[in-house]
């Protein structure tokens, strides 16, 4: 019975941010397509010299000779767990608003620019390596940025609606103790998607490279 309240009340909650996830969607969606823009705009020494930088790193991942798994997992984590704590800090305050929207499109930027540089410069094989090292931890990980990012809006245009438009509304106690919420659980999709980066992209990036080869 508690299960299906608490899932009504998230539901209902996401339906009230339905057009502000909508908006952040599309923003992140056109920082991947800016990304994969960019890679067609580069220089050809640019390129060469990228491509160059990433051969040397899969032969490391080839030989074994990248850092151990646990290294790995926390750079991961401490690198995502940064960016979200980031969105979570500037969602609270009320300058933070286009530097959010700005991050998004930047991680949706980065995203679209390594897949489309991998699958400009290598076709196929690119294709498939971006599928193994770029999708598994990013299935979970854009999802998490999306949502965190829908949020910390969300936070933000209340903020402002009360600070400068004199709208009191709901009271903002019930909504921070969800956000504060949000962000632990943000936390725990991000450790499982540290894991799946450091003990098992680099395992199946090793098999694909291995297999071109």
């Amino acid at each position: 019975m508690k299960k299906r309240i608490y899932q009504n009340v998230a539901a209902s909650y996401f339906q009230e941010q339905s057009s502000i996830f909508l908006f952040v969607l599309i923003l992140f969606l056109m920082g991947v397509i800016f990304g994969a823009v960019v890679v067609n705009s580069m220089s050809l020494v640019q390129k060469e010299d990228l491509f160059s930088y990433l051969s040397q790193f899969f032969g490391q991942v080839t030989s074994g000779k990248v850092e151990g798994d646990q290294d790995l997992f926390m750079q991961s984590f401490l690198h995502n767990s940064k960016y979200i704590g980031l969105l979570w800090i500037l969602g609270i305050s009320i300058i933070g608003l286009p530097i959010i929207l700005i991050l998004l499109f930047i991680k949706g930027m980065v995203v679209g620019f390594t897949v489309g540089f991998l699958v400009n410069q290598m076709g196929w094989n690119g294709f498939v390596l971006a599928f193994v090292s770029v999708l598994p931890q990013n299935l979970i990980i854009i999802p998490v940025f999306i949502v965190m990012t829908t949020l910390s809006v969300a936070f933000s245009l209340k903020m402002i609606s009360r600070q400068f438009m004199k709208k009191l509304g709901q009271p903002l106690m019930p909504f921070f103790k969800k956000y504060v919420a949000a962000l632990v659980i943000s936390l725990l999709f991000i450790s499982v998607a540290s894991s799946i980066e450091a003990y098992l992209s680099p395992q199946l990036m090793k098999a694909v490279v291995q297999i071109k080869k």
